[in-house]
């Protein structure tokens, strides 16, 4: 049977995107990104003072928490408090290497970002939002540090922003919803910088294995869809100088 995406999307679209930015009040940057219909909230907090380990070395640090909303999926979901599951633990790290990488952390200098991830809504794609929502956090925290004089040079390096996509038979999806998700023969999250290099691949055959040359396919495609992302959140950030 031939897959009919549900959203009636072509194979390398991506899903509707949207920034909400400042969503919040008290953080020092925050966004609302939308994936179709995932949701996710993304805020920036700013910190003086850096882990042990880099005290002393002039350089900042950027660390990232990730949580699901209990309601975010059709069933719910219990909080997770004392002890983070595998997957909430993965995925933060995740986030964390992704934005690091953006980042000058001498130019940052001895402060501490916080970025926090809040899924509102699952409909897959948690992550890949919630590193291309992290960006758009990150630098609206760092325009707030500027601003405060607390920056003497502008410590992104490029943007950086993710996607997943997958492969259906001898079809390669983009930016899969939760029903490719879970049928997809292969899926992968792909981070790349605004120079279209590599972050991060995160690859895997649901059953069997797959080839160097599907793998290209599947970096073809993410890659335009970075792209894309990559423009929408320059755009958005334009329309808050």
């Amino acid at each position: 049977m031939t897959w009919q995406r549900s959203d009636h999307r072509t194979d390398t679209e991506l899903r509707p995107i949207q920034f909400d930015l400042n969503f919040t009040q008290f953080a020092a940057g925050s966004v609302r990104i939308h994936c179709g219909q995932t949701q996710v909230l993304c805020t920036a907090t700013v910190s003086p003072g850096v882990p042990k380990f880099l005290e002393g070395t002039g350089q900042g640090w950027l660390t990232a928490e990730y949580r699901m909303l209990p309601s975010a999926t059709p069933q719910r979901q219990s909080r997770e408090w004392a002890k983070l599951s595998g997957r909430t633990q993965e995925i933060q790290r995740l986030i964390g290497r992704s934005l690091r990488a953006a980042l000058n952390l001498e130019q940052l200098g001895p402060y501490t970002i916080t970025v926090d991830s809040d899924v509102l809504q699952a409909d897959a794609g948690t992550r890949t939002a919630s590193i291309t929502g992290g960006y758009v956090a990150l630098v609206l925290a760092l325009r707030q540090m500027q601003k405060q004089g607390e920056l003497t040079q502008w410590p992104i390096r490029y943007p950086v922003a993710a996607v997943s996509v997958g492969l259906m038979g001898d079809r390669t999806l983009l930016d899969l919803n939760y029903p490719e998700d879970i049928a997809a023969d292969i899926d992968c999250n792909v981070v790349m910088t605004g120079n279209l290099d590599l972050i991060e691949i995160q690859g895997t055959a649901e059953s069997g294995s797959f080839s160097r040359a599907q793998l290209d396919r599947l970096l073809d495609v993410a890659q335009g869809g970075i792209q894309t992302l990559l423009i929408a959140q320059q755009e958005a950030l334009k329309s808050m100088p």
